[in-house]
């Protein structure tokens, strides 16, 4: 955003600052009710719009519970979604009726995980709970904001390239509420980083947040390693290195830095906005883009959203990929959050 734009709307950041920060105050002081459930509930959020990388980070943590033996469920707003109200995930469900993140979630464990969306998580924990009373611990996905719920952990997503000590709060930047909502993170993970990032980088980094998280908060790095392309359409692995690269994702940038590493050469961006539901001229338009030899790229969320009823066949005819991601942590940040997750872990049954 220019910088003259931001300096006309600080007065309406400032605003919103004020009022989340009262909202933020009332449940501080116990004002507002924030409840604590028994069974452990893991939040997992930011304080920016969007991009943050919260899917593959919550699909880390519930793999890393499971291999220790939790028995957990994920909870999302379901953003996107069609429907309302409080919904348990089956294999009935698609993209439009839970949204495109809890579905991707839901298959990505092959449905042995319990997912489910509600717009009031704390409704929906009780719905959860009572509907699998064996779990032992709950991930909250996108709920920093959500205090009507007190979790038991609270983890938040920063990224390397937008963090939020250099942003401001709607609508002159794009912060949910001002930078003082970090200290209530027990982690902070700084989020899609260069694998080359420096100890020095690190550091200062670190000192940065910590001016506004709370003393000694563990801040992680974590980034983004990228597989191979799996197929959606009819062919099974790509022809070549010119594609038409396809996102509905909030930032794309840091997939098309991969593919140009990677040799890679972009003929086309279809670029729509984050959680944009495809249509089927939306596809007509990506396929009418195609060359001979090119094939289309996307990503795991949005193949989610192209696989719906409605765009399956056509999907179907065309080479399409997704590049799957998933998270891996710089030095010896997967053992300090193991090490913070602990707590929650089951005890394995001797055979």
């Amino acid at each position: 955003m220019p910088h003259f734009l931001v300096l006309l709307l600080l007065p309406f950041a400032w605003l919103y600052a004020g009022v989340m920060a009262v909202r933020n105050w009332l449940y501080d002081k116990g004002l507002k009710s924030s409840f604590a459930f028994e069974t452990p509930v893991i939040s997992v959020g930011n304080l920016r719009v969007g991009g943050t990388g919260k899917t593959p980070h919550v699909a880390w943590l519930v793999a890393e519970l499971r291999t220790h033996g939790a028995k957990l469920a994920i909870l999302s707003r379901g953003y996107g979604r069609s429907t309302k109200g409080f919904r348990l995930a089956d294999t009935a469900v698609t993209a439009a009726t839970i949204g495109d993140e809890p579905l991707q979630h839901y298959q990505d464990f092959g449905g042995q995980i319990p997912v489910a969306v509600a717009e009031d998580r704390r409704a929906g924990l009780t719905l959860l709970l009572a509907a699998r009373p064996d779990l032992t611990t709950v991930v909250l996905d996108d709920a920093y904001q959500h205090r009507r719920v007190r979790p038991a952990l609270s983890i938040l997503l920063t990224e390397q390239q937008r963090p939020f000590y250099t942003d401001y709060v709607l609508p002159a930047g794009r912060l949910r509420e001002s930078r003082a909502g970090a200290r209530r993170a027990d982690a902070v993970i700084v989020t899609k980083c260069a694998d080359m990032l420096s100890s020095a980088q690190r550091e200062e980094i670190t000192r940065q947040i910590r001016r506004y998280a709370r003393p000694n908060v563990p801040v992680l790095f974590s980034t983004y390693a990228y597989g191979e392309p799996v197929a959606l359409g009819s062919l099974k692995k790509p022809p070549g290195t010119d594609i038409v690269l396809l996102t509905g994702i909030a930032r794309p940038e840091p997939l098309r830095a991969y593919l140009a590493a990677a040799g890679y050469r972009i003929g086309h961006h279809a670029r729509y906005g984050d959680h944009h539901a495809f249509s089927a001229a939306d596809v007509a338009a990506v396929a009418a883009q195609l060359q001979p030899g090119q094939c289309v790229f996307t990503t795991q969320k949005d193949a989610v959203r192209l696989l719906e009823p409605g765009l399956r066949t056509a999907v179907a005819q065309l080479p399409v990929f997704y590049i799957p991601i998933t998270v891996q942590f710089l030095a010896d940040d997967a053992t300090r959050l193991r090490q913070l997750l602990s707590p929650y872990f089951q005890p394995q049954a001797v055979v």
